[in-house]
């Protein structure tokens, strides 16, 4: 007796070279089915990737994801169209009207409408798809905005891979060569790599978030116009972050600092980890910052990324809570940013800044960011350190001059 065993198709592999579906939700593409959503003017959205047997919804607005066969997938009968559909009452229309979807079997969809998702060669993975229980159209401004926000999906996961795979290159270089052949040429190359690889599909989502802005729909709704305008301006932040990185790098580490106010770079960082914020439904608690003598660019980049520790190690079951504070010192400011999640063994800590080190083998991440916030820091003439509160959870710490 023989027993048949799926094999992946060239779709499955693309799904998987994405990683979509063995990671937790990604923040921006949340965002964007929350902001077509409000576009379209519909409670559902989502964005669904369709496998050989499953349908898999990424991220969705209104409702929890899950995951569905392929068979039962309304997306699944057009995700070969090449345009956006369209489907006042599914009821109506023979494609749909027997779908369990629609028949109440597993839902009661009645509005439903979406636009493929394509790899850069053309390969149809999924849909972005919005849709109501009660009949309704879109119009015209909308099936545009629902096609342009589908095209967006697949720069932001082409965003996400080239990410992925320079990590993997770093990882591969490291393991290479030992830490002391790591030299400034390396250093700059990679740094080369990364401005050209992040700007190729970021410079499309600026185009794209400029596009949307001044549509007349976003500019008639201030809600949806301020998604639209914080996701510009954190695409701005994001490619200003990437010129500084490869500057400091050509330069050997030499700074550009100016007098800055470190509440303004505090506050841009909280604009960009707002959507997380929200999703966790974290305590952020801000104390007075001073203003000092800094790269405001690269400082940026310090603090987002500890800020974005603090959430992602959150304890499970416990609200988390994130304050960032600043005390005077004889010499230098301290900056702290302190959380109450699951914390880091004192006998890890100092390793932690070390490239590629985690707390585990099992934690998130890469290993990445506390190294590079070190090397941020010690550039600025500062100190960077790990310690473990009173009652519990941790708190990184950083020193800047006066």
């Amino acid at each position: 007796m023989t027993s048949s065993v799926h094999q992946p198709t060239l779709v499955d592999r693309e799904i998987e070279r994405y990683g979509m579906l063995d990671r937790s939700p990604r923040r921006d593409l949340q965002s964007l089915v929350d902001l077509i959503a409000a576009i379209c003017e519909v409670p559902h959205a989502a964005i669904n990737v369709i496998g050989s047997e499953r349908q898999h919804q990424v991220v969705a607005h209104g409702f929890e994801p899950s995951v569905c066969a392929r068979e039962d997938s309304m997306c699944a009968v057009v995700v070969d169209k090449p345009d956006a559909v369209v489907v006042a009452d599914s009821t109506q229309d023979p494609r749909f009207s027997d779908n369990p979807f629609v028949t109440g079997e597993i839902g009661v969809v009645r509005f439903y409408a979406s636009a493929p998702i394509r790899t850069p060669e053309g390969l149809a993975i999924g849909r972005l798809c919005v849709f109501d229980d009660v009949p309704r159209e879109l119009s015209a401004l909308q099936r545009r905005s629902l096609g342009v926000m589908a095209a967006q999906v697949t720069d932001l996961l082409d965003l996400g891979y080239r990410s992925q795979a320079l990590e993997r290159s770093l990882l591969e270089l490291t393991q290479a060569r030992d830490d002391l052949r790591l030299t400034n040429e390396h250093l700059t190359h990679f740094a080369g790599q990364v401005s050209h690889d992040l700007r190729t599909p970021l410079t499309a989502i600026l185009i794209n978030a400029e596009l949307l802005a001044s549509h007349p729909a976003v500019e008639g709704d201030p809600e949806v116009s301020e998604m639209v305008h914080a996701v510009n301006d954190a695409g701005h932040r994001m490619d200003a972050m990437i010129e500084e990185m490869l500057a400091f790098a050509k330069e050997n580490g030499r700074l550009r600092p100016v007098d800055t106010d470190l509440t303004d770079i505090v506050a841009h960082v909280l604009v960009d980890i707002a959507p997380l914020v929200r999703r966790d439904d974290v305590d952020v608690r801000v104390g007075s910052m001073p203003r000092v003598p800094v790269d405001p660019d690269l400082l940026y980049s310090v603090v987002l990324n500890l800020m974005t520790n603090a959430i992602k190690f959150a304890r499970p079951g416990t609200r988390p809570v994130v304050s960032i504070s600043a005390d005077p010192l004889p010499r230098h400011w301290r900056i702290r940013v302190t959380d109450n999640g699951i914390g880091v063994p004192q006998t890890r800590q100092d390793a932690m800044f070390t490239l590629f080190a985690r707390a585990d083998d099992s934690a998130p991440g890469h290993g990445i960011g506390l190294a590079t916030a070190k090397r941020i820091v010690e550039a600025h003439g500062g100190n960077i350190g790990m310690d473990t509160p009173a009652e519990g959870g941790t708190s990184v710490w950083f020193d800047l001059p006066l």
